[in-house]
């Protein structure tokens, strides 16, 4: 692929308040396609559970993580940020500290900025920063869409797939309007599709009648595969290359890459004009 036209990483906030929708597994495996595509790439874990760190690491080789970052007592990113075993991919890695971040942050003026400012000195590092963010719309997840260029929302394929995501369209218009003008939606990534029942077909319509253009093509299927390659601290395509989720993930990189590039194009179209 030729080299993206800015020089500053691409920054997706995978977001979604909902647990249970796949956003951490869309994180991991989004992130190893980008680089497996040579893209130099930064996973950040926002997310005090710390799943997508420990589907590379044991807990004990963490020693410092995004809350040492975050907090008062401000490490320098680059302290916590480690290479893994996927080509091209680092990890700015969390542990469970990270939950305590919310209470340090209250009444900060600065608290949605925190992540944006620790960003700064790297960003010409790496061409993809994905950032995995908690199932809340706390502060954690506003300091994702602060520091991001790309919103990516990952909806599970279930009856109640709408529930609640009007509060994040709200969350994610008040960004735009103040803090971060310049956030847009990357795409909304229909997660846990099962092609056999009929609800799932039920909530791909909906989902499709308010997303519209906005929904990716690539669908991410229910797989064992995918559920079972952290456990190994391996991402789908170490540990299962072959699989359906390898596949869908490979897929969702290519229309990510596209989507970004065409942004890019659109921009300096605006600038020149």
């Amino acid at each position: 692929m030729e080299a993206l036209t800015e020089h500053l990483a691409k920054t997706v906030a995978i977001t979604n308040q909902k647990g249970g929708v796949g956003k951490t597994t869309t994180a991991i495996n989004l992130a190893a396609a980008l680089a497996r595509r040579k893209n130099r790439t930064l996973l950040i874990d926002l997310d005090p559970q710390a799943n997508s760190s420990l589907a590379f690491f044991d807990v004990n080789e963490i020693p410092t993580g995004m809350f040492e970052v975050l907090s008062e007592q401000r490490l320098d990113i680059r302290e916590v940020i480690r290479t893994t075993k996927s080509p091209m991919l680092s990890l700015a890695a969390a542990r469970l500290s990270l939950a305590k971040l919310e209470q340090q942050l209250v009444g900060q003026f600065d608290a949605p900025f925190k992540l944006k400012d620790a960003l700064v000195g790297i960003q010409k590092d790496y061409d993809f920063i994905v950032i995995d963010t908690p199932p809340a719309l706390g502060i954690l997840t506003v300091n994702a869409l602060v520091a991001a260029t790309h919103l990516l929302i990952p909806v599970q394929a279930s009856y109640f797939a709408i529930e609640g995501t009007d509060d994040l369209v709200e969350t994610f218009s008040r960004i735009r309007a103040r803090p971060n003008p310049d956030l847009k939606l990357l795409g909304v990534l229909i997660t846990l599709f099962d092609r056999r029942t009929n609800i799932a077909k039920d909530a791909v319509n909906q989902i499709r009648s308010v997303f519209g253009a906005a929904l990716f093509k690539t669908r991410i299927s229910r797989n064992v595969r995918l559920e079972e390659s952290p456990a190994f601290r391996q991402t789908i395509f170490s540990f299962a290359p072959g699989s359906p989720g390898a596949s869908e993930y490979r897929k969702l990189a290519e229309e990510v890459l596209a989507r970004v590039q065409a942004d890019g194009v659109a921009r300096h179209s605006e600038d020149a004009a």
